[in-house]
């Protein structure tokens, strides 16, 4: 499978922002819809071929600036972006182990590349190698 690039997760997302549920909700709906459909784009869909187990779901992080985020809160900030992308497999996404890793390296606005594998020699793999 090719990668799956995404925009840098919205700052409502955060565990450590203190927002409404309400609006927490929405820009969790709202990444769940665009991970969806742009997983789909992608080529990532129900009708693709996966390995049967659990996946290596390999998470790289380019942040927008310098300042690194913790690994944690980036997985929880992405959550959405996992439901969406398990959705658009037509797969239950507690078959993803997260392989999370935030890169020193900065993107224009930021960036998430998400990168599938399966099998038995998967955790030798991903997106961390390059």
């Amino acid at each position: 499978m090719k990668d799956l690039v995404l925009p840098w997760p919205h700052k409502d997302l955060s565990p450590n922002g203190r927002v409404h549920w309400a609006r927490k909700a929405k820009a969790s709906a709202a990444a769940r819809e665009l991970s969806k459909f742009e997983a789909m784009a992608s080529g990532w869909t129900a009708g693709h071929v996966l390995p049967d187990g659990r996946l290596h779901l390999w998470i790289d992080f380019y942040p927008p600036t310098r300042r690194l985020p913790d690994d944690d809160n980036m997985l929880a900030r992405c959550k959405a972006y996992r439901d969406g992308i398990a959705d658009a497999l037509g797969i239950d996404d507690k078959r993803f182990v997260s392989h999370p890793y935030v890169r020193e390296t900065p993107r224009k606005g930021g960036e998430v590349v998400f990168r599938i594998t399966g099998g038995p020699t998967a955790a030798n793999e991903g997106v961390g190698n390059g």
